[in-house]
């Protein structure tokens, strides 16, 4: 663990992170690493919400059993 790393904002700046900070932050951008689209449309979702629009419903796309 880095003993320079710390909180930049926030109730604890300044404060050194909890290994679960840590985990959590690698596990969320391993996420959003993964599902850039779904990053992007939630983006859009939010910005569509403050304007005052309400987004649409999406149809999920489902594998065929096997």
């Amino acid at each position: 663990m880095q003993p320079d790393l710390i909180i930049p904002t926030g109730k604890r700046k300044g404060q050194n992170p909890s290994v679960a900070s840590i985990y959590w932050a690698l596990a969320e951008h391993a996420k959003r690493e993964a599902y850039p689209e779904a990053v992007a449309q939630a983006h859009a979702d939010y910005a569509a919400l403050r304007t005052g629009e309400l987004p649409g419903p999406r149809t999920a796309m489902l594998e065929p059993a096997r």
